[in-house]
């Protein structure tokens, strides 16, 4: 039998926002699988259909770079938030989304790049700012999108610097229409992404796995039903999945009487062109990193020798 601990009840607790006992109970009937007691709870009834974010575990900052059709982000990772601070770790993060701005949008490409005022490159830079501050860091992922005509909008939640935050959105719209209007509602609906998180731009762009995972579970909590029946249920069920998943089908959080999709129909007119959202990307700082908890005050007095 697995061991079951009180941090793995706490995370699925957090997970699922079941109840305590009921998330021992999945964990025991899954040999401790968080991702398999997620599905047994719903299956059960006693889960959310959560959207499941990735735990924000690392430190460091997420930085943007602009140029109106073009836009790149980045993402630094530090072992504390304390060298987050440091303006030197921070001029490298803002240096390295800028260079990923001129770059190919890939990690290799970036790290490979010349780094201003250096003999070296993006990633000896980095371990050059390891060996100085004395803390590891990592050059984790870059995105960058671009737009043939229209704008490439921005926007940084808990930002601490000039294009440094913990939350980095892009999005894409293409058009032919006045950019300061679309910049406007771009950055409307970037603020959307960072807050609601969605999965995909579209149902298109969601996961078969995922789809077949959600399909799944509709059809053994309706165990029993018509082939004809399932199959509106899973239809059904879907559907709602995407309004509450795709970025499109979401209510707009700037007005939850409307779809982002409606939004951007309607403000056509005042934009004088069809509009198009043709991608997004959202990094928050640290996401789907495990890192290990520790007991502050213990580590304190092991290294004082108190007992």
């Amino acid at each position: 039998m697995a061991n079951i601990t009180a941090a793995m009840v706490k995370d699925l607790r957090e997970k699922t926002g079941a109840g305590m006992m009921d998330c021992k109970a999945a964990l025991n009937e899954t040999g401790g699988d968080i991702e398999a007691a997620v599905d047994w709870l719903r299956k059960k009834g006693l889960a959310k259909a959560a959207k499941k974010a990735g735990r924000v575990a690392a430190e460091g900052l997420v930085a943007a770079e602009s140029s109106g059709r073009t836009a790149a982000i980045v993402e630094v990772n530090s072992e504390t938030d304390f060298v987050a601070r440091n303006e030197q770790f921070q001029a490298f993060a803002r240096e390295a989304a800028k260079l990923a701005l001129m770059g190919e949008g890939t990690l290799e490409s970036l790290e490979g790049t010349h780094f201003p005022g250096a003999s070296t490159t993006v990633k000896d830079r980095l371990q050059e700012l390891i060996a100085t501050i004395g803390e590891n860091m990592t050059l984790r992922r870059v995105a960058k999108l671009t737009v043939g005509h229209g704008v490439i909008a921005t926007y940084l939640h808990n930002q601490v610097s000039e294009g440094l935050g913990k939350i980095a959105v892009l999005v894409a719209i293409e058009s032919t229409g006045d950019v300061e209007q679309i910049s406007t509602l771009g950055r409307q609906i970037a603020m959307h992404i960072a807050a609601m998180n969605p999965a995909a731009l579209d149902a298109s762009g969601v996961d078969p796995a995922v789809v077949e995972r959600e399909s799944a579970i509709l059809r053994e909590k309706n165990a029993g039903k018509p082939d004809h029946v399932m199959q509106k249920i899973v239809e059904s069920g879907l559907k709602s999945y995407y309004k509450e998943v795709t970025l499109v089908e979401q209510p707009f959080v700037h007005d939850g009487s409307k779809t982002v999709a409606q939004v951007l129909k309607e403000a056509e007119s005042k934009v004088g062109a069809p509009l198009k959202l043709t991608g997004f990307v959202r990094y928050a700082l640290g996401e789907g990193i495990e890192k290990e908890e520790s007991d502050f005050a213990a580590e304190v007095a092991a290294q004082a020798g108190v007992r």
